[in-house]
């Protein structure tokens, strides 16, 4: 079952925290595509500060977005203008009211990256950065790999899926090293898949990488 379903699905609960927390009765729906709107957007505008993950908080009438980036000053800028931009930005997505106030409070707080070489999400994005400029792909997970060792790390996997170096016929190749037991539930496993659009096709980048039991 492990090797089937997502590591961060499966251990929600013993090691890992859901990534929106509320509850909704009515508007569900409608809530859950707003998440989806807000995340979306943070991704898209946040990238070149790198971010890696957004969790999200409502109450009654606010929304509290924790956000994960590697460059927190990027996100800050200078006596704090960026935030500012980045609420009203946020502000621009959420519902109004018929007297065009927003219909709930908005709390921002970004959180540093301590070691990015352990965010799975990040070097996922750093190997398909660096497939789409056309870098040696074994040369790439490589690196990747022993940075992701040297960070202290108890394993990691890389699996490159498609039509790798150009080659006309898809493939698939994986290099792991240390340990990745996917189906030990208190085994802190970060997992993340993030696609390379190539000029000759897509190239899917997934990494796991083992922290260790929590």
């Amino acid at each position: 079952m492990g090797q089937k379903i997502n590591p961060r699905l499966l251990r929600l609960g013993p090691v890992y925290n859901w990534g929106s927390r509320w509850f909704e009765d009515k508007t569900y729906k409608e809530t859950l595509l707003e998440d989806y709107k807000l995340r979306e957007a943070l991704m898209k505008k946040l990238e070149g500060a790198g971010i890696s993950n957004i969790e999200i908080e409502r109450s009654i009438n606010s929304i509290k977005l924790i956000v994960y980036v590697l460059r927190p000053g990027m996100v800050i800028g200078r006596a704090g203008t960026g935030m500012e931009d980045l609420r009203k930005f946020l502000l621009s997505i959420l519902p109004r009211k018929q007297d065009g106030k927003n219909v709930a409070k908005l709390d921002i707080r970004i959180e540093p990256v301590k070691e990015p070489n352990l965010d799975a999400y990040l070097v996922a994005k750093s190997i398909s950065d660096q497939l789409l400029k056309r870098l040696p792909h074994r040369r790439v997970i490589n690196q990747a790999v022993n940075r992701v060792m040297g960070a202290g790390a108890k394993g990691v996997r890389i699996v490159l899926s498609g039509r790798i170096a150009g080659a006309e016929i898809g493939r698939r190749e994986k290099l792991q090293q240390g340990k990745v037991p996917l189906s030990t539930i208190r085994e802190n496993i970060e997992f993340a898949s993030v696609p390379a659009l190539t000029k000759k096709g897509y190239i899917g980048v997934k990494v796991w990488i083992n922290k260790g039991e929590k």
